[in-house]
């Protein structure tokens, strides 16, 4: 594995380009539909005029039918092309927000992390409502037209009727997305730092999620109770400013709306006393100055759902346009299953090293918590090799020159806090379907009373982290998952911890039986496990300090049986 080369940022301007790039089809659909609707709104009161204009010159009652279908054709344009525009808009806004959200999980998924200081919370944020702030882009410019065709519509019918009225509109429209422009950028500022907040909040929700029964354990909760009110307080704080900041630019449009309607309004009353104007022209200047204020607040509001939307794509870019942490190599493990530690140091791990030949069963009595977690997170791939001095072998390749979806394929390493999916238990134990040693996974991790304890069996559903099972029970459903991945290398970190010791007796013989042939090394302080195995290695400060059976060391050793006799 190489350090990579540093791409070209993807910036959110990028990101908005290509939203809109992909949706021009929609989005010009969109724009003429809804500009039909605008205009067909507009007409309302241009029609209104003219029919008063016209019924008062002509008063015959086929004069009132024409203009009673003229508006009914008005009205259903109206109406029709406001479904139908819609429609087309929030399809392609949900199919843009559901690509990005791929997108972003696909870059959260991948086998090498990348190089981006976001926990898991904020990145599924992004995921989420960045994600769908961002697609707004697809809504946000067709009524961005729409609007500014009802504006210029109105503005050139009452030029028609007095050139002081129609240039009115266009000034007090230029002056009001001047003020509310320069506002919306403040809007982007704030609404940016408030979602990196709420995200922030999201991850230290989910951290005190993952880690509340330990937390209760030693006493700790309180303090990340603490830890928790004052990310969030924070958050609130911040929602509480764009929300100040919203309201004013929200009150402050709607008041310069209202003004320009009412100078539009007293200016038509003024030229018709002045007699510049015929009363059906004044009737549609009410009406226009009325109905202006709907499209002038929408056209209004866009520059703030740009910034937003800005601001979102902008987060979505530190996802997307992050570098992988390293570039891994594209060759797989040789058939076989050996594993070398040659001089590794990183961490805990001082010059670290030790061999396992094929088809050996191995235990690790990690004396340091820390340690056992370094070398584990080294063999997952967690770890790019090039953070590391040494170098580690699996079936006599060099790790660094291996892809790392075939490393995880021939070696898995399984922690001790495995993820319990929402499903059932079969889809836990075997995720995609293929593994055909379930029930002698089951029945070695000993899982078969759960399994029998629910009329469903294996078809039992699992809540979302394994919320309606405990503790021992979780531990050995992720247990049976690593053993029904059936793999040529199977790492296992603390695998009995939650169960008695009966159960451990069991499972520790289990896994013999059913790895043997094939390389397994337990990461473990279990006697019973440690005494299954065929050898074991003492980690101490960084390094092999001992080796040899269990047993042996018992008998040898005083550290040894005070670290694992119970």
């Amino acid at each position: 594995m190489n350090t990579p080369d540093t791409p070209r940022p993807r910036q959110g301007a990028d990101i908005l380009r290509t939203a809109l790039r992909r949706n021009v089809g929609a989005m010009a659909w969109g724009t003429v539909l809804m500009g039909l609707y605008q205009a067909g709104e507009t007409a309302f009161p241009i029609a209104l005029g003219l029919i008063v204009e016209h019924t008062l010159q002509h008063r015959s009652p086929g004069s009132l039918g024409l203009s009673i279908g003229a508006l009914a054709v008005i009205i259903t344009t109206v109406s029709l092309s406001w479904r139908f525009g819609m429609r087309i808009l929030q399809k392609a806004n949900t199919t843009e927000a559901h690509r990005w959200r791929v997108q972003v999980a696909a870059c959260g998924l991948q086998p090498v992390a990348r190089d981006v200081d976001l926990k898991s919370g904020e990145v599924l944020t992004i995921a989420t409502e960045d994600a769908d702030q961002t697609a707004d882009i697809i809504e946000v410019v067709p009524l961005l037209f729409s609007s500014l065709v009802a504006v210029l519509v109105a503005a050139v019918a009452l030029g028609l009727a007095d050139l002081r009225l129609g240039l009115l509109v266009i000034v007090g429209t230029v002056a009001i997305l001047s003020v509310l422009s320069v506002m919306s950028r403040r809007i982007g500022a704030g609404t940016q730092e408030q979602q990196a907040r709420v995200a922030r909040a999201g991850a230290k929700v989910a951290d005190l999620i993952t880690g509340l029964r330990p937390l209760h354990g030693f006493g700790g909760n309180h303090a990340a109770f603490r830890s928790y009110r004052a990310v969030s307080a924070e958050a609130k704080q911040q929602s509480i400013t764009v929300a100040r900041v919203n309201g004013v630019y929200a009150g402050t449009a709607l008041a310069l709306n209202a003004v320009l309607a009412a100078a539009v309004t007293l200016t038509a009353g003024y030229l018709a006393f002045a007699g510049r104007i015929t009363i059906g022209e004044l009737v549609m200047a009410v009406g226009l100055a009325q109905f202006i204020m709907e499209p002038l607040k929408m056209f209004s509001e866009m520059p703030k759902y740009v910034m937003m939307a800005r601001a979102s794509a902008e987060r979505m870019a530190l996802v997307l346009s992050a570098p992988p942490v390293t570039t891994p190599g594209q060759e797989s493990p040789a058939e076989g299953g050996s594993l070398e530690i040659d001089c590794v140091r990183y961490g805990a791990l001082r010059r670290l090293k030790f061999e396992v030949a094929a088809g050996e069963f191995v235990a690790i009595a990690a004396y340091q918590p820390r340690a056992a977690a370094d070398f584990a997170s080294i063999l997952a791939v967690n770890v790019p090799p090039q953070a590391y001095e040494g170098v580690v072998r699996v079936s006599g390749q060099e790790i660094a020159d291996l892809s790392a979806e075939a490393v995880r394929a021939h070696m898995l390493v399984n922690p001790y806090d495995g993820e319990i999916f929402a499903g059932t238990l079969r889809t836990n134990i075997d995720p995609s379907g293929t593994s055909r040693t379930v029930p002698e996974a089951v029945e070695a991790s000993m899982l078969t009373d759960v399994v029998a304890l629910h009329r469903e069996g294996l078809d039992y559903t699992v809540r979302d982290r394994g919320a309606n099972l405990s503790g021992g029970q979780r531990q050995r459903l992720s247990l049976a998952r690593a053993l029904a991945a059936d793999t040529d290398v199977l790492v296992l970190h603390n695998p009995t911890t939650a169960v008695d010791a009966v159960t451990e007796q069991l499972i520790a013989r289990n896994i013999a039986k059913l790895r043997r042939g094939r390389t397994t090394v337990v990461i473990t302080s279990s006697p019973a496990v440690l005494d299954a195995a065929d050898r074991v290695l003492v980690l101490d400060d960084g390094v092999i300090t001992a080796e040899d059976t269990h047993r042996n060391l018992l008998a040898t050793d005083e550290a040894y049986c005070l670290a694992v006799a119970r």
